[in-house]
């Protein structure tokens, strides 16, 4: 017996690939329902081997639904979410505006699924920032082992993270550079995109961090150990899909770098490709289409007693956002609303 699954933005680039990602995994959905703003209404968007047409967001009714994926920016989940929690209907939330309520879970299923029981304070579940996503993926095997006092991180985030907007400026930047005439001035970004990296990446914050930068600092705290102390650089780059980070790690007691890397061999959504030779490691474009948080680079820092340098990199539009948003509907159908 099946779940009736709601995705709530789904003629987005993130609901589409949970639409995609639901047919992939072969998640037991007995109805799905596609919907999306007015003027999408009757868009047709492909879920697995079928068709289906979007509804209108507005005035839907959620009652008798079990779970409802949602896409849709903070602004709509301020309005709709409440309502679909209300009917009965769990929210799955891909946006930011429930990652910080204490008492809404806030998972990563690799890392802290036990945290889905929460789920019934207000019926809705968080889903991290993309950036945050993979790094604690990475980071929860080796705390395990070794405990980690702090993290240094340098992101290398990719335009789809800006959503289509973002994609559509890199393309048009880097058509417009090649054609005289036809240059295209920022617009989404707050500089040129296109051959260049942007240390820019929300708004900026009174301290001189940026929001993305204290939310993957806040995000690991509620997620992994409150105890960690967290750093965080962000950079926009020109790359479509794909986020890269670049992580220090200190540890409380010493982790010998083999040790590291055959922890994360065996980690859960981890694959290690680290090799010290020309090519012997990820790079974003690789990780495209992939569920996997990729690790490479696996190195002792000789700088500080304890310390570990990696290089991770992770499909945002997957695991940064719509594959996890669907593992968590699998740990929530698995633990909380088992059927049959």
């Amino acid at each position: 017996m099946g779940y009736r699954v709601v995705v709530a933005g789904a003629t987005g680039n993130v609901g589409r690939e949970m639409l995609n990602i639901l047919a992939e995994r072969e998640f037991p959905v007995d109805e799905i329902a596609a919907l999306a703003s007015r003027k999408s209404i009757g868009t047709e968007i492909s879920f697995g081997d079928k068709t289906v047409k979007t509804k209108d967001i507005e005035g839907f009714d959620f009652t008798g639904w079990d779970m409802a994926l949602f896409a849709i920016g903070s602004e709509a989940t301020k309005k709709y979410a409440p309502i679909a929690a209300a009917q009965g209907c769990v929210v799955i939330d891909n946006s930011s505006l429930y990652r910080y309520d204490p008492a809404v879970p806030l998972i990563v299923p690799e890392v802290n699924a036990d945290a889905i029981f929460d789920y019934k304070n207000k019926n809705i579940i968080a889903n991290p920032n993309c950036s945050t996503a993979q790094m604690v993926v990475a980071l929860k095997p080796l705390h395990d082992r070794a405990r980690i006092k702090r993290v240094v991180v340098s992101t290398y985030q990719s335009v789809s993270g800006a959503g289509k907007e973002g994609i559509d400026e890199l393309w048009n930047q880097t058509k417009g550079i090649y054609v005289p005439g036809q240059e295209v001035a920022p617009s989404k970004f707050t500089k040129q995109i296109a051959f260049n990296v942007i240390p820019h990446i929300d708004v900026f914050l009174d301290d001189g961090s940026t929001k993305e930068e204290w939310k993957m600092v806040a995000e690991t705290k509620k997620i992994l150990d409150k105890s960690i102390k967290v750093t965080a650089t962000c950079v926009r780059v020109p790359v479509f899909v794909g986020h890269s980070e670049s992580i220090n790690i200190e540890f409380e007691e010493f982790l010998d770098e083999h040790e590291a890397r055959d922890i994360l061999r065996e980690a859960p959504g981890v694959m290690v490709i680290d090799k010290r030779e020309a090519g012997g490691y990820i790079t974003p474009v690789e990780c495209v289409g992939d569920y996997a948080t990729y690790i490479s680079r696996i190195r002792q820092d000789s700088t500080i007693d304890n310390g570990i340098n990696l290089w991770c990199v992770s499909d945002n539009l997957r695991k940064g956002a719509a594959l996890n948003a669907v593992q968590i509907a699998e740990v929530l159908g698995n633990r909380c609303l088992k059927k049959g």
